[in-house]
């Protein structure tokens, strides 16, 4: 019988608990950055398509592995897209966006 309380005193306790931690709000230590804000994913490919013949030089760069090929005008808009935005533009290849940038560098300071 004993045991059989015991075992019903644990299962209130970890029930308590549960509840007690969806209840309360986490607590953010000091040195853990609050979340981030969503990122627009179409905010961040605007620009993009806001400069005529850039999305195909980008295409062209990704497929071709040639990212000589992306011109002035894309190279100053692909500066200025937020780092944030690039994981989310470029999924499945996280080395493009670096490459990119190095080969705009070349064309267009910084």
């Amino acid at each position: 019988m004993e045991s059989k309380s015991r075992a019903i005193a644990s299962l209130v306790l970890v029930v308590v608990l549960s509840v007690a931690s969806l209840m309360t709000p986490p607590v953010v230590l000091a040195h853990e950055q609050p979340p981030q804000s969503p990122i627009n994913i179409e905010k961040c490919w605007s620009s993009i398509f806001n400069v005529n013949g850039c999305v195909l030089e980008l295409y062209r760069s990704v497929f071709s592995g040639q990212f000589g090929n992306v011109g002035v005008a894309c190279c100053k808009v692909f500066s200025t897209i937020d780092a944030n935005c690039w994981p989310h533009m470029f999924p499945l290849n996280p080395f493009f966006p670096p490459l990119i940038k190095d080969n705009c560098a070349h064309i267009v300071p910084e």
